[in-house]
């Protein structure tokens, strides 16, 4: 794969939001079978375009990205190129990996003041922004769902709130968190067990969302939500840690939460 048919497919797979890993040889010295600056692409499912020089030198390049891509963090590999590696003049090469991961995707149904805020600055943190009202028909949406979407429900109305969620759960979304109050979670946890929903499944959810900074403002909502999201975004640690977290009575019950979604 020549350079310009590469970066074309980089920049195909962010568009199709498509996770792969850029293999770079980045140094090299004695005998190698490629030099500084040969790339390979590592699909997530552990194809691959170009070649960093075959063997097991590759092989277990390939072996690492999927790692990389889990973590979503670049790593470099060092290796020297015994027999076993495909070379017998003890040359040493070094690969950069480096996760081609697209935006993570921000669902905010809920078009009030506190989506409105939150679109806002979600989209000034580097998340791609999907702002929708609880009317919208949102099967489009929920189809284009992938390990890097995060929602945030804040409908006007409980139900609606309820029956989003329920559609979230279907999603293998890293994050849905709910505007509302620690009794809104309640209420929340009795309607999605008498739909069939899981205690597991129902784990998933953040609720009352956002880190407690004592917001009350739809701006200052906003800003406890997307750092909430920006420190699973970061964590290479599950979401479920932050939920213990954050599921804490708020101030009167979130009142004033409560209050904003509804403006």
């Amino acid at each position: 794969m020549d350079e310009l048919a590469l970066y074309e497919e980089i920049i195909r797979l962010k568009k199709a939001r498509q996770p792969a890993v850029l293999a770079t040889v980045i140094e090299t010295s004695g005998s190698s079978p490629r030099k500084a600056g040969a790339k390979m692409l590592v699909y997530g499912d552990g194809s691959i375009s170009g070649t960093i020089g075959g063997g097991k030198t590759e092989a277990e390049t390939i072996a690492a990205a999927g790692e990389t891509l889990r973590l979503n963090a670049p790593r470099t590999l060092a290796f020297t190129l015994t027999e076993a590696h495909g070379g017998v003049c003890g040359g040493e090469v070094t690969v950069y990996l480096e996760p081609l991961v697209a935006a993570p995707h921000c669902i905010i149904i809920g078009d009030g003041h506190v989506g409105q805020a939150l679109a806002e600055a979600a989209g000034r943190a580097g998340f791609l922004v999907s702002l929708v009202d609880e009317a919208d028909n949102r099967a489009g949406l929920l189809s284009r769902t992938d390990a890097h979407t995060y929602f945030f429900i804040c409908t006007s109305d409980h139900q609606q709130d309820f029956l989003a969620v329920q559609e979230a759960l279907t999603t293998p979304a890293r994050h849905i968190a709910v505007l509302g109050s620690s009794r809104k979670r309640t209420a929340m946890e009795e309607f999605l067990q008498g739909q069939g929903i899981t205690p597991q499944a129902i784990n998933r959810v953040i609720s009352p969302a956002g880190i407690d900074i004592g917001a009350e403002t739809p701006e200052e909502i906003a800003v406890s939500v997307v750092a909430q999201m920006i420190q699973v975004r970061r964590a290479n640690a599950d979401t479920h840690r932050s939920a213990v977290a954050c599921r804490r009575p708020l101030k009167a019950h979130g009142h004033q939460q409560t209050i904003a979604a509804a403006g």
